[in-house]
C-alpha cells in the first residue's frame, strides 16, 4: 500500500508542479457569467438569458466583456459589473464599473450584444464611489475588482424596465485554461492506469 502511495505521489508532483508554472506565466485570465432571473437576488421568473466572456491582461491592465443575451422581459436600462459580495455566489453588492450602464451598451433593447474593453488604469472605467470605497486610485480598486472575481465575488447584471434592480445577473467565474484542462485529464487517467496495475 506504501508503494502505491509513493508512485502516485511520484506520478502527481510533476502534474500539480506543471500546474503551477502555468498559471504563475499566464498574463490573461478568462472568466464567464450565464446570467438568468433566478440568479437575481431576489430571483425573478425572467425569461431572459445571457452569456459573458471576460479577458483580464493583469500586463496591460484591460478587461475584455463580450455580452449577449435574449429574452428579457422589459427593455434595457442598466449593465454592469457588481463587487464585492460579502460571500462567493450570492449576495448583492454596489456598482464597481461605469454607471449606469458601460458606454454603448445597448439601451432600450430586450436582445442584443456587447463588446468593450475597458482600461482599468482609467477612473472612467469605474464607478467613481467604487474607486473611493477601495483605497482610492485605479490601481487599488482595480485590485480590488480583480480579487472580487476571483473569489466568486462579482456578478455582471442587466437591468430592465421590468426589473428596474436587475432582470438577469450571473457571479463571473475562471474558466479553466484549455491546455491545463487537458494535462489534468491526462494526468488523472494516468493515475488511474497506475493504481489498476498496482492492483
Amino acid at each position: 500500500m506504501k508503494v502505491y502511495h509513493r508512485w502516485v505521489a511520484r506520478l502527481a508532483a510533476p502534474l500539480f508542479l506543471t500546474l503551477l508554472v502555468t498559471k504563475a506565466n499566464a498574463t490573461v485570465f478568462s472568466y464567464e457569467a450565464f446570467l438568468s432571473g433566478p440568479s437575481e437576488s431576489p430571483p425573478n421568473a425572467s425569461p431572459g438569458t445571457g452569456y459573458a466572456t471576460f479577458d483580464y491582461d493583469n500586463v496591460a491592465h484591460t478587461l475584455y466583456i463580450d455580452i449577449a443575451f435574449s429574452g428579457l422581459l422589459g427593455t434595457t436600462t442598466a449593465s454592469h459589473i457588481h463587487a464585492a459580495t460579502a460571500s462567493p455566489g450570492t449576495g448583492t453588492a454596489g456598482v464597481a464599473t461605469t454607471t449606469p450602464y458601460f458606454s454603448g451598451f445597448p439601451i432600450g433593447v430586450q436582445s442584443g450584444s456587447y463588446i468593450t474593453t475597458l482600461d482599468l488604469t482609467m477612473a472612467s472605467s469605474y464607478n467613481p464611489s467604487y474607486i473611493t470605497a477601495n483605497g482610492g486610485t485605479t490601481a487599488t480598486a482595480e485590485i480590488a475588482l480583480i480579487n472580487a472575481i476571483n473569489a466568486g465575488e462579482a456578478y455582471l447584471n442587466i437591468h430592465s424596465t421590468v426589473v428596474p434592480g436587475g432582470e438577469i445577473r450571473g457571479f463571473i467565474q475562471a474558466v479553466p485554461e484549455p491546455g491545463t484542462v487537458t494535462l489534468a485529464l491526462a494526468g488523472l487517467a494516468m493515475l488511474g492506469w497506475t493504481a489498476r496495475r498496482r492492483r
